[in-house]
């Protein structure tokens, strides 16, 4: 394992230790019609707390999810008792679908100390670990210090820019069918298809049959088979946000030093009529 990934067995040895937070970001897309934090009431590994996506966004923006503010974050974390000295483990009911997304909001806000639970609670389900139900209990709160790592998020000016120089490559994150324009997207408004000159790495190219990461090189060889150079500047884009943020935790895991988010992903550019738009491989 390393810092940013961790096993099943790793977080088992270690339930109720005081210097560990587990959070459980499962978050689901609109047409799954799914509850994430029903499903955590009903169901989550003991002790763990419901890390609200959506909720720990910038809920100003039209965008889905967006990074909120650091005082927000910040507040957020004090009150769930995260902060200076603890480390934070995620999961989500997938086996990695959401969870990286949280990961990639503590790295951005200066919390290191950090990983995500490979195979989450799907993996956690099927070695037949204890689980709790109802809701998370009050934490004593604690300081947490944000401090914005901001090159680690690209906004759309930025991405144009770099697809126009070719300064950086996109790897984006969405399935074959709707990187090629063939799949309509999930989200009225938002057009069919890709940047012109971004690479297609679906997340799940990344996975293991049950939810767990690929090897290190592994990950390495999905990425240069799309045409990815992780010795050159990536960014890395999905459908909102979401799944960017594991082609994010590859890219770290393969050794990538160069990399960064577009937070607005193809909702915002496939949303802006003034962008341009290619379909096909």
């Amino acid at each position: 394992m390393s810092d940013d990934i961790v096993s099943t067995q790793w977080l088992a040895d270690r339930l109720g230790s005081p210097d560990i937070a587990i959070i459980d970001a499962s978050w689901h897309l609109p047409a799954a019609n799914r509850d994430a934090r029903k499903e955590f009431a009903e169901a989550h590994i003991p002790g763990a707390q419901f890390f609200d996506i959506d909720e720990l966004s910038d809920t100003a923006s039209s965008l889905p999810h967006m990074l909120p503010s650091a005082e927000k974050f910040s507040s957020r974390m004090r009150k769930m008792g995260i902060g200076d000295g603890k480390r934070v483990i995620a999961y989500d009911t997938a086996g990695l679908f959401s969870a990286a997304r949280a990961w990639w909001m503590f790295k951005v806000f200066g919390h290191e100390d950090v990983a995500v639970l490979d195979g989450g609670l799907r993996k956690w389900l099927a070695e037949a670990r204890a689980t709790e139900d109802g809701p998370a209990l009050p934490r004593q709160e604690r300081h947490f210090t944000a401090r914005v790592r901001g090159s680690m998020v690209k906004d759309m000016g930025e991405v144009a820019a770099a697809l126009k120089s070719g300064a950086a490559q996109v790897a984006d994150a969405r399935s074959a069918t709707r990187f090629r324009g063939e799949e309509a997207e999930p989200r009225p408004g938002v057009r069919a298809g890709h940047m012109p000159g971004a690479r297609n790495v679906h997340y799940a190219s990344l996975l293991n049959p049950d939810g767990t990461l690929k090897s290190p090189t592994g990950i390495a060889d999905v990425f240069k088979a799309a045409g990815i150079d992780l010795a050159k500047p990536v960014i890395t884009s999905c459908g909102s946000g979401i799944t960017a943020a594991i082609l994010t935790l590859g890219l770290t895991l393969a050794g990538a030093r160069n990399h960064a988010l577009y937070d607005g992903s193809w909702t915002e550019w496939g949303g802006n009529p003034d962008n341009p738009v290619a379909t096909g491989a």
